[in-house]
């Protein structure tokens, strides 16, 4: 029993720190990228939010932050990102690389 309680309460404030953490939205749209250029604080964990608002498959693909996720069309989801030096880090829409490439840049 107390090892359920102390799970419930660890579940909770993990679920509370990360309400907490700051979102960006992006939005991936048939091979364009909205913003193609994000700023973010540095040494902050953030959520960035993707959404494929587009009529084909789209993937958000950092081989800098080492993140991928791969929407169909209408779908949105998160990748967290933990905390960044300062610098720039490139990504890009896998299923459209040749139009949708972009770059957050930490400050």
């Amino acid at each position: 029993m107390k090892v359920a309680m102390f799970l419930a309460a660890a579940l909770l404030s993990m679920t509370a720190l990360a309400d907490d953490m700051p979102t960006y939205k992006l939005e991936l749209k048939d091979g364009v990228l909205k913003p193609a250029r994000l700023q973010v604080p540095v040494n902050t964990k953030f959520r960035l939010e993707v959404s494929n608002t587009g009529k084909t498959p789209a993937e958000f693909e950092s081989t800098q932050l080492r993140k991928e996720k791969v929407l169909a069309p209408g779908v949105t989801s998160s990748v967290i990102i933990l905390p960044l030096s300062a610098g720039e880090y490139k990504f890009f829409d896998d299923f459209h690389m040749a139009t949708a490439q972009g770059v957050i840049v930490a400050k």
